[in-house]
Order: structure tokens, then sequence, then C-alpha cells
């Protein structure tokens, strides 16, 4: 590991924003927050990875990654984060070295990339991320991408986070440092706004920024840059005029937050825009923080206007499910800000939290928890695919929301399973999203597909098993009995096997 890289890493790990880090000695604190993986360890994602999936919502620059086809292979769309524009971010870049890359080295083969990318593409920058394989032999990207800058005239990023240097939220926050040591502050807005918010740890996955867009519109706030979802470079170049920053997700980025407030005085808030109580507390801290800043007084005036309308709204449109889903109980398999944002957002539909995950989530993270569910708060620090599938069986939950990795824990339980995590394909945020939320899982659960998967199989011996599916199921009601058999066997009723 490099000496610029292992300064960066413990620069990360001195983290004014977490209280937890503060709380460390100063040789504690030099150590970092967890064990540093060796080359291939990518339990849970790697620091390249983390990096990656933190920039790459930045839509219309080319990332270009420097190493073996599979670092691109495995790291390429593994979110929806959707775009209102470019479409560049969609398309992989990669050197793709081989052998003898290992053997000469690859910065000619980065540098001739590069090139080859703002001679066919010509995107506003290209970002170039660093793999175990080039950082291992020593490959400088640093220099290439400064040597590629002037030479071509655009800005050529360097992302130096091999997958090595330690877990996938330690890429987050690399790929936040590069976007401060090269993005930030390089570019100057057309015009400013006393309303120039930046939204930050923001992915638009599945288009959830533009469910809570327009309300920000509706006030005249003007979102200067997210960083980084539907992201534009220049946007982000010119953020550091924004009066207030909006920190999203605390885990990922909140190095950006807090030397953004270092180098420019910009304030920053944590907040959600999952449910209708934690929506409308951004929307006033949004107002309150640009107030303080300079905006005028009737912004809060107006604020609590349109959260009015739009809580109402939103509850007269939850009532038809409330009644259905009373009493339900969820068990939330996720983490960072959405172990606490989730948990209010169900239970003002009217679900009961048996238990949600904490594994990726801050001290801060555990401390709204409780705060929302009470001391006896059920957080599950890593539960076992065994554990998940007993808790399930054991119907002390109706339904698991998670992501795509425990889908199957849940299919195998035969419980009805929602996917929360970022490969989802329905948007959550807003007070559009908390009733899509709460539609999708009255479908999840009251999908009859559960009440077909649970009945005995109709080969069993006795009769009353064939009965029971006979008059469950819809496919066979009309058949007579015979049939059924006949049915069940692949034959047409009254056909002899």
């Amino acid at each position: 590991m490099s000496a610029s890289l292992k300064a960066k890493i413990a620069e990360v790990f001195d983290e004014p924003g977490c209280d937890k880090n503060q709380g460390k000695s100063e040789k504690e604190r030099k150590k970092g927050c967890t064990k540093q993986l060796s080359p291939g360890a990518a339990a849970g994602g790697c620091a390249f990875d983390g990096a990656k999936i933190a920039l790459q919502p930045i839509v219309d620059v080319a990332h270009l990654v420097h190493g073996p086809i599979a670092c691109e292979g495995n790291s390429w769309d593994n979110r929806h984060a959707a775009s209102s524009g470019s479409t560049l971010y969609r398309t992989g870049f990669t050197t793709d070295i081989n052998e003898l890359d290992v053997v000469y080295g690859g910065e000619k083969l980065l540098f001739r990339s590069v090139r080859e990318i703002i001679e066919k593409y010509d995107p506003p920058a290209v970002f170039v991320y660093q793999t175990c394989v080039t950082a291992l032999i020593g490959d400088d990207i640093e220099a290439v991408c400064k040597r590629a800058s002037e030479k071509f005239g655009k800005p050529v990023i360097p992302v130096n986070s091999p997958g090595f240097a330690g877990p996938k939220n330690l890429g987050n926050k690399l790929g936040g440092e590069a976007i401060l040591d090269y993005v930030i502050g390089t570019r100057e807005p057309e015009y400013t706004t006393p309303y120039d918010i930046n939204i930050i740890g923001e992915y638009n996955l599945s288009g959830e920024l533009w469910q809570t867009k327009p309300l920000l519109d509706a006030l005249g706030i003007r979102v200067l840059s997210c960083i980084s979802g539907d992201g534009r470079y220049n946007e982000i170049a010119s953020s550091h005029r924004a009066k207030v920053n909006m920190m999203v997700c605390s885990k990922s980025m909140i190095n950006i937050a807090t030397k953004m407030q270092q180098r420019y005085g910009i304030p920053y808030f944590e907040g959600s825009f999952y449910g209708i109580g934690d929506m409308s507390d951004t929307l006033r801290q949004i107002a309150k923080l640009l107030v303080q800043q300079g905006a005028p007084k009737d912004l809060i005036g107006r604020t609590e206007c349109l959260i009015e309308a739009e809580e109402a709204r939103a509850w007269a449109r939850i009532a038809r499910y409330r009644n259905r889903l009373e009493g339900k109980r969820v068990l939330l398999i996720t983490g960072g800000v959405k172990s606490w944002s989730v948990v209010a957002a169900l239970q003002e539909a009217g679900l009961e939290i048996v238990g949600t995950s904490v594994k990726k989530s801050t001290k801060e993270d555990k401390e709204k928890i409780k705060e929302i569910m009470g001391d006896d708060a059920h957080m599950i620090d890593d539960m076992t695919p065994r554990e998940m599938y007993s808790m399930l069986r054991d119907a002390k939950a109706d339904i698991m929301l998670s992501g795509g990795r425990s889908q199957f824990v849940a299919l195998k339980a035969r419980m009805p399973w929602l996917d929360i995590n970022q490969e989802r394909h329905h948007p959550y945020g807003g007070y559009e999203g908390i009733v899509e939320l709460v539609r999708e899982i009255d479908r999840a659960i009251y999908n009859p597909v559960w009440q077909q998967v649970r009945i005995p199989a109709p080969w069993g011996d006795d009769g009353q098993t064939l009965g029971a599916f006979a008059s469950a199921s819809p496919v066979v009601q009309a058949a007579p009995v015979a049939g059924v058999h006949a049915w069940v066997m692949g034959l047409e009723p009254g056909v002899a096997a």
C-alpha cells in the first residue's frame, strides 16, 4: 500500500462527525474502524466496490476501471441509480489488464484508454478507479491522471481505493475524498440563490430523488448538486457555493459534509426521506437552516403549509391499507440510514417491527432506533440465514424486508419478501414513496401464492390433503376429484394414466 494511500486512510478515520471515532484514543484512531482486508477477502464488498457505487451515479462522466475486466464486471450497474439525462455512467469502461501488463506495468495502457474515451465520448471528466492488481504492481494513477489532464484539457480524476485497502464503507469515503480533492470547488455556478442546498449520500435509487425534488421546487429550494444520484460533474464542482448540506447516509459520505463545513462554512444536518414524519422533519430542518443562512423568513411558514397539505394527502391514501396491515409483523434486514428511517415509516402504517438489522449502522443510527422503538428495540447485529429462517417459520414475522441476498431465506420459509435495498425496482422516498411502500407490502402479504405454497402436497396419501388442495386452488376447483388426480399427473381429466 502506497504512503499516500495510507495517509489518506488515516485522514478518513479521523472523522469529527463520528462520535465513536472521536471517543477513541489517538492510537486507537490510527488503527481505523475495521480490520484491514487481505487481497481477495472482499467480504461484504471491497474498498474499490464502495468507491465505485458511491461515485457511479454521477451520470455524465466516464467511469474507467484500471484493472482486470472482472472488477468492472462485478461493480457495473449494481444499483438502480436513475438518470434524468446522460446515460454515459451505464457504459462500462475498463483497461482490462492482462499478464503482460502485470509484468511491464499498465500506466501506458491507462493513458491510451483515457485518450480513447475522450476522443469517442467527450465527457466533462473521466474518473479512474485503482484496483488491487494495479495497486500491487505499483501503477501510479495520480501521475497518469495529472498528465492526461494536462494533455487533453479535461479533468481526469484518480480514485485511489484498491480493494485490499479495506471494506466497502471505507471505499465510500475514499470516493468522497477524491471528490473533495479534485472536484468540489473547481468551478463556479452560473448564479446562486439564498435557497441553494446540496444533498449528500443520496443515490437516486429507482428515482427516489424525483419524489422529493418536486417538494423542494414547490418551496423554491434549489438543489445545487446531489452527490451523487443523478449528479452532474459541473454541479458537483460548484457545490461549494451552497448554503446548506443535507446528509442522507452518514455511513457512506459523512466526510464530505464535515470537510465542506470546515472549508466553506456550510452547515449540515442528517435527515431522511423515508416516512411521513421524517420527510416533514427534513423539510423543516432545511427551511430552518436556510433562514439562519439568510433566506427570507417566510420560507418557514410556506414549508408548514406544504407539509400540512402533503401529510393529509398521504394519510388519506394510506388509510385504505391500515386495517389490512394493522399488527402485521415485519423483520427488517438492512443497514445504515434505513435501519431507523424505514422503521418509522412502517410504524406509521400500523406495522410492528420484530427486529431490525444494525450491522451497517452507526452509533447515531442505533440511538435513533431506540428513540423510535423504545428501549426494548430488537436490534440485530448479524443474523445468520438459519436464524432468519427460524424466525419466519415460527411466524414471528409476517414479511421480511431485506436485500436480494436474503430473499431465498424467506422464499424457502414460504413467507412474503420485499426488496428494500439498492437493487429495488420501486422508489420509496418522500410522501409518494411511503404510499408506494405500504402498497407493495400489502400486495406481498396478501398475494394468494402464499396460501397455495403452504398447502401440503396434493399427492399425499390421505384424501383430506387432496381435498384441501382442490378446494383452495382456483385452477382445479371446477374439476371433479378424479380430474384432480389426472391434473396432478399432467393428463387431461378422464384420461387414464
